[in-house]
């Protein structure tokens, strides 16, 4: 088979493709009859048509797409295939030389032929993989990503949902500043907005301690509230702009804040009460940029999976899994 696959292709967050299968539903479509989707090594290819109307017969799969309500945002992935296509190749240089004349960037991401891959990649342009610094203004070209299937077959995509090769983004990390390594996770996600507070900004750090997102934002210059019912490191209390206020950030009403620019979350709670505080800010009209933490629990059984996506059908927003993520999602809205 060679040319263009009709759907999308979703790389899985690895360690978490029980919670992707949740997503697109549990039935492959060799399988149980109204399957979605098909295996290319550790891919999951959901047909356009298949993830347009959803399974029809197979009452444990989730539709990836709604006729009703449009595209079902699926969460659980590393990376999406936009454009996914297969195609044979004779030749190492052959390989290269599809994908060179397509475009410049492209990410490998391979399950098999490794050698033959990584020959294959050194005909490519090359990409960088050193951490970056922060703040770091992210290109806006495009990253494409490709595998092999075989000796002689490329399965790839010039156009991916991830803007970072592979869907993985490394920053240089400070190891004596923050206290924790949960700022990694602020970084990326202002990486991906293209845009992060300011000197002079007003924040909102709920959740604060020990204070690894606090540090974050009064390194770029913000003012800072930090609330949460355990204390801040000291070091982090002292720095210039930071305010802390010992209280459950839940049971502050938006009134008692006042207008903020930016209102961050990294707290561990249930995802319905980040859910319902975030609504009760949104309808107060006192912020319009937030990026917040959606912690999950349980297995793909006992998850909590509408919540996330009640977050994405908020106007302007978005809930992605970002390589700094673990057992979480994070939840960006930024107008």
């Amino acid at each position: 088979m060679t040319g263009s696959l009709d759907g999308l292709i979703y790389e899985p967050v690895p360690g978490f493709e029980d919670h992707l299968e949740k997503e697109l539903g549990s039935a492959p479509a060799g399988g149980a009859p109204g399957g979605l989707w098909t295996r290319y090594g550790p891919f999951y290819f959901v047909p356009a048509a298949l993830a347009a109307t959803g399974p029809a017969a197979s009452a444990s799969a989730v539709p990836a797409v709604s006729a009703a309500t449009g595209p079902r945002p699926v969460f659980w992935r590393r990376n999406v295939w936009q454009k996914p296509f297969i195609r044979e190749f004779g030749s190492i240089a052959g390989a290269a030389s599809i994908l060179r004349d397509i475009q410049r960037n492209w990410a490998p991401s391979l399950f098999t032929r490794f050698r033959r891959g990584k020959l294959i990649a050194e005909k490519l342009p090359p990409l960088s993989g050193k951490p970056r610094g922060f703040p770091w203004l992210l290109p806006d070209v495009p990253m494409g990503a490709w595998t092999l299937l075989d000796d002689h077959t490329l399965l790839a995509s010039a156009e991916c949902a991830s803007p970072f090769p592979g869907g993985i983004i490394e920053f240089e990390e400070d190891r004596e500043g923050p206290p924790s390594r949960a700022y990694l996770k602020l970084w990326e996600a202002l990486t991906l907005l293209r845009r992060r507070p300011v000197a002079g900004s007003v924040c909102l750090d709920a959740g604060a301690s020990p204070g690894g997102w606090t540090w974050a934002l009064a390194k770029l210059g913000a003012k800072v509230t930090a609330v949460d019912r355990s204390p801040l490191e000291q070091r982090i209390t002292d720095m210039d702009g930071v305010d802390f206020i010992r209280h459950d950030a839940f049971t502050l009403e938006p009134r008692h804040i006042g207008r903020i620019d930016w209102l961050f979350c990294d707290a561990a709670c249930y995802p319905s009460r980040l859910f319902e505080w975030v609504e009760k800010w949104l309808a107060s009209g006192l912020c319009e940029n937030y990026v917040c933490t959606i912690k999950m629990q349980g297995s793909p059984e006992t998850a909590d999976f509408d919540t996330p996506r009640r977050f994405a059908a908020l106007d302007g927003s978005r809930v992605v899994h970002l390589y700094h993520n673990k057992h979480e999602l994070t939840y960006i809205r930024c107008p």
